[in-house]
């Protein structure tokens, strides 16, 4: 079976490598694909617009196309592909709605009895803003979004009402494109955050391994939300108790919310959630893998992912067989100067053969060759990642192989998975 893979960041990448183990898969395409991906893979540029994957799928007698980023979902692409006759994993576009509009993500989860912040959706800034004095002025904080697609960067979790309230003229401003033109304003939820992952085709729904993202830039916790500077899995806030609530309060729902909205969603299901002292709470909704979440989730799989994407694709995932590895897995995002604001791109990289050359994964991101040299293309440029026989042999792992990669002005984090180690 030969594959199409949309996308050419590190989840990418480690869905690729992920495929690639499969004995069943023959041909992968990635689609542009990165460097890092070009060594197991081949890479091509298509012409902007759904019906140009549609008809590479069916020129090239694809098996699978499988869809990584969020904007290609949002604007059709599966239902495209699906025309064709193609299986495709990735929800259509109405149902990828879950991500492409928070204010239409909130009614979903309100409707269908999913535990969530309160919330107000605003198009107008005087009334986003009196709302906000309104929130305060009652000892209730807030956290401003861009109701579109910002690339995870469209949140502003206020410490003050001067920082939310400037988060709203953000936003209609045009810091966000047309993303931010309509606002959600949610109350600020305290406690700590997990990333669940779910399979489902709409019949079935299994969830991942748990795993825990660091949005902010800095140590800490501290500086600008960015896409995510690393992650590990398993995350120990998500005891099995937990699971289990957010099972029934969470996933049954949404696969019930799903079925009754008659929404075509045959992929993965990402549930930012945040454990508070009432329980879990839905953060937000994304219709696909989470990056870096991937990175450490997939290095833990050993099953046959292309089997199991594809039983999804063609509504059998009660077929499929997940199978785990015990060992846990850290990702290190390594980004560029200036992250997550002006980038300073086009610096050689060194050193991934030697980071690798001990166990670990270097995943590319936003890397780019450059008259013949491996360069720094984007924000979130490697992710640098391990599993270990326990979380703390994994972190040493990941740290190690990160010490011998190096650019001008490479940045990341260096307590990832500190929240596990308090606990």
């Amino acid at each position: 079976m030969d594959i199409l893979l949309i996308g050419s960041g590190g989840r990418e990448h480690a869905i690729c490598r992920g495929l690639r183990k499969s004995a069943q898969v023959g041909k992968i395409y990635c689609a542009p694909g990165n460097p890092g991906m070009a060594q197991i893979a081949e890479c091509v540029t298509l012409p902007p617009g759904n019906d140009a994957v549609a008809e590479f799928a069916e020129k090239n007698g694809i098996g699978l196309v499988v869809v990584g980023p969020e904007a290609p979902l949002c604007e059709g692409v599966a239902d495209a592909v699906r025309a064709k006759g193609i299986p495709v994993f990735g929800p259509s576009g109405a149902a990828a709605r879950l991500e492409g509009s928070k204010d239409f993500s909130k009614a979903f989860m309100v409707k269908y009895g999913i535990p969530t912040a309160a919330y107000a959706t605003f198009t107008d800034p005087e009334k986003a803003e009196a709302y906000i004095r309104s929130e305060y002025a009652a000892g209730r904080g807030v956290v401003v979004k861009a109701d579109g697609l910002a690339a995870g960067k469209g949140v502003i979790v206020a410490s003050s009402p001067e920082e939310a309230l400037n988060g709203v003229r953000e936003c209609f401003a045009g810091a966000f494109g047309k993303a931010g033109y309509r606002v959600v304003i949610e109350e600020l939820l305290e406690g700590e955050e997990a990333s669940i992952l779910a399979l489902t085709d709409g019949k079935t729904i299994v969830p991942l391994v748990s795993s825990q993202d660091h949005k902010r830039q800095l140590d800490g916790d501290r500086g600008p939300n960015t896409g995510g500077m690393g992650a590990y899995s398993p995350a120990p806030v998500v005891t099995p108790a937990l699971m289990e609530e957010v099972r029934r309060s969470v996933l049954d729902n949404f696969l019930r919310g799903i079925r009754e909205e008659k929404l075509d969603y045959r992929g993965i299901i990402y549930a930012g959630i945040m454990v508070t002292k009432n329980g879990p709470k839905v953060l937000e909704f994304n219709v696909r893998f989470g990056d870096p979440e991937t990175q450490a989730v997939l290095t833990r799989f050993d099953g046959d992912l292309a089997d199991t994407l594809l039983k999804t694709a063609n509504c059998e995932l009660e077929k499929a067989d997940l199978i785990w590895s015990p060992e846990p897995a850290v990702c290190i995002v390594l980004a560029s100067g200036g992250y997550p604001a002006s980038v300073d791109k086009g610096h050689e990289i060194s050193g991934i053969e030697a980071a690798e050359r001990d166990g670990a994964i270097v995943y590319h991101a936003g890397t780019a060759l450059k008259d013949g040299k491996l360069v720094n293309s984007g924000g979130r440029v490697l992710g640098v990642t391990a599993r270990g026989s326990d979380l703390r042999e994994a972190v040493r792992k990941a740290y190690e192989a990160v010490s011998k990669i190096s650019w001008t002005g490479m940045q990341y984090r260096k307590d990832i998975a500190r929240r596990a180690f308090n606990r």
